[in-house]
């Protein structure tokens, strides 16, 4: 199965590598953190000095603008880490980290722990910085498309992510993409209304582009 996970990178589980709890010396002493549904794991301004790994759930990252409106940069799930621009130096998040399943147990390292471990193996620590390139390119692409293009071609774009990310050939052709997003969530990247990705998706498969159901999305060729 194809896995290009933004955080698996050249078969690199930087959860298995940096979780306390997967580290002998630690495995005793370390618990998870839990978060309930919609409870926020830090907020924008807040002392950073974590990094956070998921171990189950899935975890908001977004910001609001001064006129209180909310804007989603990512959702992620398990195996995927945020907090890590405290490794760039950042000292206040610039943004809120939000549990949105109903059930989320999260991992957190310290920076300075991270740091230590990243100065130990060279290797990690470049595959670490190649990784956050990587998602800031992401998260700029993301942000042209809710700029400059319309809803449609913002909806076929994101499918396009979706593909490579997660997207497995069948034997007739098409694309299988199981994805972990609701259609809340994908709304939320979006920038639109659950409604009108309904509508947009249920044109799509009219026109025999694709097909879907709550968990997974059919590209035709």
């Amino acid at each position: 199965m194809k896995t290009e996970k933004i955080w698996y990178f050249e078969d690199i589980n930087l959860y298995k590598i940096l979780c306390p709890h997967k580290v002998k010396a630690y495995k005793k002493s370390h618990t998870f953190d839990k978060y309930s549904k919609n409870e926020f794991i830090y907020f924008t301004d807040q002392s950073a000095s974590k990094v956070y790994l998921i171990d189950s759930g899935k975890v908001k990252i977004g910001y609001y603008t001064p006129e209180g409106e909310e804007v989603v940069k990512a959702i992620l799930s398990k195996g995927e880490v945020f907090g890590e621009k405290t490794i760039l130096g950042e000292e206040k998040h610039t943004d809120f980290a939000q549990a949105i399943d109903s059930e989320n147990a999260i991992c957190s390292i310290s920076t300075e722990e991270l740091q230590g471990l990243m100065q130990k193996n060279r290797p990690l620590s470049i595959k670490f910085y190649r990784i956050i390139g990587l998602r800031l390119k992401k998260l700029e692409r993301r942000l042209e498309l809710l700029l400059f293009k319309d809803t449609r071609t913002r909806v076929i774009e994101f499918i396009t992510e979706l593909e490579k990310d997660y997207g497995t050939p069948l034997v007739n052709g098409d694309i299988l993409i199981k994805h972990p997003y609701t259609q809340k969530d994908m709304a939320s990247l979006l920038g639109t209304s659950r409604s009108t990705l309904n509508i947009i998706m249920n044109t799509l498969k009219e026109e025999n582009y694709l097909d879907f159901n709550r968990k997974e999305i059919i590209i035709k060729k």
